[in-house]
C-alpha cells in the first residue's frame, strides 16, 4: 500500500504530546500565539516525498542517451513519455496531470538537491527541513517562513496526515499538525464532558506562559470547527495522500488562514522493484497515486483558488542513474520538483542539465546544479512577497528561472 503521512516523533513532538495529552489526533505548538499580521501571499503547500523521489523516472531526460545506457532496463522510453521538449518527458503515470501541464499550471524544475550530498534517509532528512547548513539554526525552514510572513492565526501552519509536529515547523512560531480535520478534537470532549469549556476555564485567570499551551490548543480546535463544516471534494483516490490533501483543500476554502502546510509522502525507497514504466510496477503505480491525488486536489480548488496557492514537492535526495541488478536504483543525489499553481509558469522542466555522461556525475550520481532552496525562494519572493530570503534560506538566492509570475 502505498505510505503517505507517516509520524515522526521529535523532540518537539514529545513535548507537545506530554503538554497536550488530552487532544486526539492533534499536536499545538506550546507557544503563544500573536494578533495575524494580515498575511497576503499565496498558501504554500510541501508535500515531502520521503525515501529519495526518483526524478530520473518522473522527468525523464530522454534526449540525453546516457540515460538509456545507465538504465536499460528501468528507463523510461522516448515513445511512452506523455509531455515534454524532446529533453524531458512526463512519465506515463502522470498522465492525471496532464491538463495542468498543457494550460501551464504545471512545471518541473530538474538536477536539484541540496549543497551537501549524503546517503543517509535521516541524515537527509534533517538537513532538508532545516535547510539551513553551515549555521547554529535549528528550527525548521517553514517555521522561520511562517516567523517572516506574520500570519500567527491558529490555523496559519498545518501539517496534515500525522499527529506528531512536523521538523519543518520546528522551532517557536504557533503551528498545529492534525492526522485529519474530523479527528482534531479534545479527547472526551462531549456535550455531556465539556472537556474543552473546562480547558478554558481552568486556564483563564493563569499567568500566559501556563496558559499559552491551552489557550493555543483551545483557538486551534474552535477554527477547526469552522473547517469541517466545509465538504471536501469527491474525486480524491482514498489513500492517506488524497485523504490529507482533500483537508488541506478544506481548509483552504474555509478561509482559516492558511499560509503554509506540510504533508508527508513515503514509500519513494526503491532499491528494488522500481520497474518499468508500466502499470503494477511500484514506480508507476506509485507515480499514479501521487498524480491522482494533485489533479483532485487542483480540480477540488478549481482556478480561482489555486490563483493563490503554490503546491511544491521535495525530497531528501536522488538514485543513482545507474540501475542495480534488482530493477531499482540506489540512493543518489540530483533529483526533480515538481511545482503547481496558478501562478506557476508551466508547461516545461527547468533545469541547468549537467548531462549524464560518467564524467558528469558526481559518485556515480547525477549532479546538482540548482539548490532546491533556490526554487523556494523564488517562490518566496514572487508568490509569498518576501524581499530578503536571510531569514528563511541563509546565503540563499533566488533561482533566476523565472518560473512564477510575481502576485
Amino acid at each position: 500500500m502505498f505510505d503517505c503521512g507517516e509520524a515522526t516523533l521529535s523532540r518537539r513532538g514529545l513535548l507537545g504530546a506530554a503538554t497536550l495529552a488530552g487532544l486526539a489526533g492533534a499536536g499545538v505548538s506550546t507557544q503563544l500565539a500573536y494578533a495575524d499580521a494580515g498575511y497576503t501571499g499565496d498558501t504554500l503547500v510541501v508535500v515531502s516525498l520521503h525515501g529519495g523521489f526518483d526524478g530520473l523516472s518522473a522527468l525523464a531526460p530522454i534526449g540525453d542517451p546516457d540515460y538509456y545506457k545507465a538504465r536499460p532496463t528501468i528507463g523510461v522510453p522516448k515513445a511512452q513519455v506523455i509531455a515534454g521538449d524532446g529533453m524531458f518527458g512526463l512519465h506515463p503515470a502522470l498522465a492525471p496531470l496532464l491538463p495542468l501541464w498543457q494550460s501551464g499550471r504545471l512545471a518541473g524544475v530538474h538536477a536539484v538537491g541540496q549543497s551537501n550530498p549524503t546517503r543517509s534517509h535521516f541524515a537527509a532528512m534533517e538537513a532538508m527541513e532545516n535547510a539551513a547548513p553551515g549555521t547554529s539554526i535549528r528550527s525548521g525552514w517553514l517555521e522561520r517562513m511562517l516567523g517572516v510572513t506574520g500570519a500567527t492565526g491558529a490555523l496559519a501552519g498545518v501539517s496534515v496526515g500525522h499527529a506528531m509536529p512536523d521538523r519543518l515547523f520546528a522551532g517557536p512560531t504557533p503551528s498545529v499538525s492534525m492526522s485529519a480535520i474530523d479527528k482534531f478534537t479534545l479527547a472526551g470532549d462531549s456535550a455531556k464532558r465539556p472537556m474543552a469549556a473546562a480547558l478554558r476555564s481552568l486556564y483563564a485567570d493563569a499567568p500566559p506562559l501556563q496558559a499559552g499551551p491551552a489557550l493555543a490548543a483551545d483557538r486551534a480546535l474552535t477554527a477547526s470547527g469552522v473547517v469541517r463544516a466545509v465538504v471536501g471534494g469527491s474525486s480524491y483516490p482514498a489513500t492517506d495522500l488524497g485523504n490529507a490533501l482533500k483537508d488541506v483543500a478544506r481548509l483552504i476554502k474555509a478561509k482559516a488562514g492558511l499560509a503554509a502546510v506540510s504533508v508527508d509522502c513515503g514509500d519513494w525507497d526503491m532499491h528494488e522493484g522500481l520497474g518499468a514504466a508500466v502499470k503494477g510496477q511500484r514506480m508507476y503505480d506509485n507515480l499514479t497515486e501521487l498524480a491522482l491525488a494533485l489533479a483532485a486536489f487542483a480540480a477540488d480548488l478549481g482556478p480561482e483558488a489555486m490563483k493563490s496557492v503554490t503546491l511544491l514537492t521535495i525530497s531528501e535526495f536522488g538514485r543513482r542513474v545507474q540501475e542495480n541488478g534488482s530493477r531499482g536504483a540506489d540512493h543518489g543525489h540530483g533529483n526533480a520538483m515538481l511545482l503547481m499553481g496558478g501562478g506557476v509558469k508551466g508547461g516545461k522542466v527547468y533545469a541547468k542539465w549537467p548531462g549524464l555522461a560518467p564524467g558528469a556525475l558526481v559518485a556515480g550520481d547525477l549532479a546538482v546544479t540548482t539548490d532546491y532552496r533556490s526554487v523556494i525562494g523564488e517562490i518566496l519572493q514572487k508568490r509569498c512577497g518576501f524581499g530578503s530570503l536571510s531569514q528563511v534560506f541563509p546565503g540563499v538566492s533566488p533561482s533566476t528561472f523565472g518560473l512564477a509570475t510575481a502576485r
